[in-house]
């Protein structure tokens, strides 16, 4: 789970820094409330990829991708972009929580079929 929530979380670090670019045209910004509020979610977005696993970890994750979607009143384009992100998180979660179940399953069940007196 964590190498695909991690993916998703560095292409919305992307995002959010293009995102401000964009921002910075908005005459009724300054660009220190921009890219304060920016950097702060691209921090947030390095600092999930550490977290994602730890408790709280996905639901710190879902906040994230609800402020994205939110900051499509100030960026018109990011209620897509937040929309597509996330999509992409829950399917992240979603998709890794059965791999991580797979691998767990596997690794059970070659312990299982070693053989023990070889």
């Amino acid at each position: 789970m964590r190498t695909l929530c991690s993916s998703t979380l560095i292409g919305e670090f992307f995002v959010i820094g293009f995102a401000g670019l964009v921002a910075m045209k908005d005459p009724d910004l300054s660009m220190s409330q921009v890219w304060t509020v920016s950097g702060i979610a691209m921090f947030l977005c390095l600092l999930l990829c550490g977290l994602v696993t730890r408790p709280g970890g996905v639901a710190l994750g879902w906040a994230l991708q609800i402020a994205l979607v939110a900051s499509g009143f100030i960026v018109p384009t990011m209620f897509f972009l937040g929309a597509v992100f996330a999509a992409l998180w829950w399917a992240s979660v979603h998709f890794g929580r059965k791999v991580d179940e797979a691998k767990t399953r596997f690794a059970a069940q070659s312990g299982e079929s070693s053989p023990s007196g070889a």
